[in-house]
């Protein structure tokens, strides 16, 4: 090991491995004496030697022409390169491409000017890949004031930056989903009288009108972007999922034969499915949406032919992988690669990816959404995705599902199959939107029900105390711009006990649950719906046996005590004149009783 002493000019002797004194002027060196060595050792000099070689920062000093004379073991952890391939070589051996020239230059004119120059570099390791560090270099004067040396102390924060720009890629993946879910909401208020107003266009008329055929196209436009919207709430987390246990091999197979015909001839499949594959819980449909997605992106990244590889294993995921992975959770996880030999990204590419809309393919040949939609369904998943490319040399897609780890049968979820039949029930409607509360009003009466229609929950109090009859369903969305929901169903409920209640709105329920703990999944009704899908609903709703009535049904809070029902001829509610909104849902919050 190379040991140094301290000294006024700060030259190192590099080529002795016993400690050196300066006790001459600048460049003069003497080797100790060995009876001197004792003493030598408890010097402040030799235990700086120690410290700097035992120290976890880089050091590493050259002369004023940047040649190396001296380097620290960590140093050699940190570039890849032993001490002898170092000593006598140029700083610019670790020069990269990522480091810009000017700021190359500004160092080299701060230090040399006599001043301490900070700064962060990216250099190249001996194997060719990069690291960045912190770097403080420092001149080392002479006893007359002379520069004689530089010293650089250097810490790797590679893994510091990589985790920084991962959580940076992760909000900025967050934002975008808060933004991409309240346009599919207020988009989905839109489709719903749109594909509604078709539909009852389309049933109408003859088959043979010339109107049917043009009501057709409109519905199918419709539900186009219809289903566009729901690959925005995908990637945005927003959409309701059926998760099943299940097994990737088993949708694997099934969907081989579709994927080779996807990818034509010309690309070769092959598959490594692992035995004894963990079961995952998932939506096998979602699932399925991934599979087809990345492999269809495999297919455009190879026009001319190649390798598409579908492999499935099962992985445990330890700290240390999560310490550089952000998004990434340990533990038992089953990994879904699919790698192709295609073009590859660069990564500017790559630092874009997931995000909607965003496309390199030509005009018309893509939405944008392809990625978007699967990064959507694996964070859904608790899951966590990974891109390994290079341009020219292809990509793989790295899907880490969790392991499910409890035994158990699939969870079917699904739609009521019987006949659609209306009703003589009487339906309370409140829609702040004029086409979906228009729409959904005339879709209701047709289906034979009483419909009260109301904007707000105001109009929906002023109706109920003014009707004689009884109110047997309300109908409302959940996001009302005067009231809480929850209020409105309270004090609803004190005129109408057995009132029952089907929400709707563009929101998902996973969204709506935590803000309206009041209802379960069967009580919701996602937007955009069919005329259809939600008579059926309502009849559901109405057929089902009353719960039990409780004293928070009648009005009371769930942290005040109970208050008896007030009369119906006096004003009992009264809203407030400025609520306060939920930034998400726009939702005000729940308004105190009377």
């Amino acid at each position: 090991m190379n040991n140094l002493e301290t000294a006024d000019c700060g030259n190192i002797n590099a080529s002795q491995d016993l400690p050196v004194k300066v006790d001459r002027p600048c460049g003069s060196v003497n080797k100790l004496e060995p009876a001197q060595q004792g003493s030598a050792r408890h010097s402040d000099g030799f235990l700086l030697s120690v410290a700097i070689d035992q120290t976890t920062e880089g050091v590493i000093i050259t002369d004023l022409q940047g040649i190396i004379t001296y380097v620290n073991p960590a140093f050699e952890t940190i570039s890849g390169y032993t001490r002898s391939e170092l000593i006598g070589r140029a700083l610019n051996l670790f020069q990269s491409v990522e480091h810009e020239m000017s700021s190359h230059r500004q160092m080299w004119e701060t230090i040399r000017a006599g001043k301490v120059w900070r700064g962060r570099t990216t250099n190249q390791r001996k194997d060719g890949g990069y690291y960045i560090v912190d770097a403080t270099i420092t001149p080392v004067r002479d006893s007359d004031g002379e520069i004689t040396h530089y010293i650089s102390l250097q810490r790797d924060v590679t893994r510091e930056v990589q985790l920084e720009e991962q959580y940076r890629q992760s909000q900025k993946m967050e934002v975008l989903g808060q933004l991409t879910a309240g346009i599919a909401h207020d988009f989905n208020n839109v489709l719903t009288a749109i594909n509604g107003y078709a539909e009852l266009i389309q049933t109408q008329l003859d088959s043979d009108h010339p109107v049917h055929e043009m009501a057709s196209k409109l519905l199918r436009a419709g539900r186009r972007g219809a289903d566009l919207v729901r690959q925005l709430l995908v990637f945005s987390r927003k959409q309701v999922n059926q998760p099943q246990v299940l097994n990737l091999n088993a949708i694997i197979s099934e969907l081989e034969t579709m994927l080779q015909r996807t990818i034509g001839e010309r690309i070769q499949l092959n598959t490594n499915l692992s035995r004894d594959l963990w079961p995952i819980k998932a939506d096998p449909a979602q699932i399925e949406q991934v599979i087809l997605n990345l492999v269809v992106n495999a297919r455009d990244a190879m026009p001319y032919g190649g390798r598409l590889s579908i492999e499935t294993a099962n992985v445990v995921l330890d700290e240390h992988y999560v310490s550089t992975h952000f998004e990434a959770h340990p533990g038992d996880h089953v990994v879904l690669s699919i790698g192709d030999t295609g073009v590859g990204m660069t990564p500017e590419v790559k630092a874009h990816l997931f995000e909607p809309f965003f496309t390199t393919k030509g005009p018309g040949k893509g939405t944008g959404l392809g990625l978007a939609t699967v990064y959507g369904i694996v964070k859904q998943h608790s899951g966590s995705i990974w891109v390994y490319s290079e341009p020219g040399v292809g990509s793989t897609f790295k899907i880490y599902l969790p392991r499910f780890q409890e035994a158990g049968q699939s969870v079917a979820y699904g739609e009521v199959t019987e006949s659609v039949r209306g009703g003589r029930e009487t339906i309370l409607l409140v829609e702040d939107d004029a086409s979906v509360r228009d729409l959904t009003g005339l879709i209701l009466r047709r289906h034979g029900y009483t419909v009260l229609s109301a904007c707000n929950g105001g109009e929906a109090l002023h109706l109920v105390k003014e009707y004689t009859g009884e109110v047997d369903l309300l109908l409302t969305d959940v996001v009302l711009p005067d009231i809480n929901v929850t209020t409105l169903v309270k004090q609803l409920k004190r005129f109408h006990p057995r009132l029952k209640a089907l929400y709707m709105s563009g929101y998902s329920y996973d969204v709506i649950e935590p803000h309206v703990p009041v209802f379960d999944r069967s009580m919701f009704l996602q937007k955009p719906f069919s005329s259809t899908i939600l008579a059926r609903r309502v009849r559901n709703i109405l057929d089902a046996p009353n719960a039990p009535i409780t004293s928070d049904e009648l009005g009371a809070p769930a942290n005040t005590r109970y208050r008896a029902q007030r009369p119906r001829g006096r004003t009992w509610h009264r809203l407030p004149r400025r609520p306060i909104v939920h930034p998400v849902l726009r939702m005000p919050p729940e308004a105190p009783l009377p």
